[in-house]
């Protein structure tokens, strides 16, 4: 999964949203600790296969909890940034609509591919409000 750079862009991870994580964290590493009992035991490997499972699915968890709430974020933030910058007459209205209104059932891979396109659809809008000045 690429990862964008948010520059210049400030978001607040809220409260629940850390506490979740910090416990999805606790459990992971109640996890690992597990691990490690089960391989000084020379336990079943199977069981040792399951619950390594367990743990990487724990972290992809979370992980894209975290970046769901980072990156939703800063597309609703560039969404309205574009809208705002494009006064109805910019070319792209349909385009900064639809994406505007699809925006809350987009997945996490789409929002990123939505964030890029709203990027370069606000280059765009810039471009054509320095030829109109």
């Amino acid at each position: 999964m690429t990862v964008l750079p948010l520059t210049k862009i400030l978001i607040m991870i809220p409260r629940d949203l850390t506490q979740d994580i910090k416990t999805r964290l606790a459990t992971i590493g109640g996890q690992v600790n597990g691990l490690i009992k089960m391989l000084d035991k020379e336990e079943d490997p199977e069981k040792i296969i399951t619950q390594f499972k367990a743990v990487d699915n724990g972290l992809d968890t979370a992980y894209n909890l975290l970046l769901d709430e980072v990156y939703r974020k800063a597309l609703a933030i560039k969404i309205v940034e574009v809208a705002d910058a494009c006064p109805g007459n910019c070319g792209n209205e349909e385009k900064i609509d639809f994406i505007r209104t699809q925006f809350p059932k987009f997945k996490m891979d789409e929002i990123l591919k939505k964030f890029k396109e709203i990027t370069k659809i606000g280059e765009r809008v810039k471009e054509h409000q320095k030829k109109n000045l």
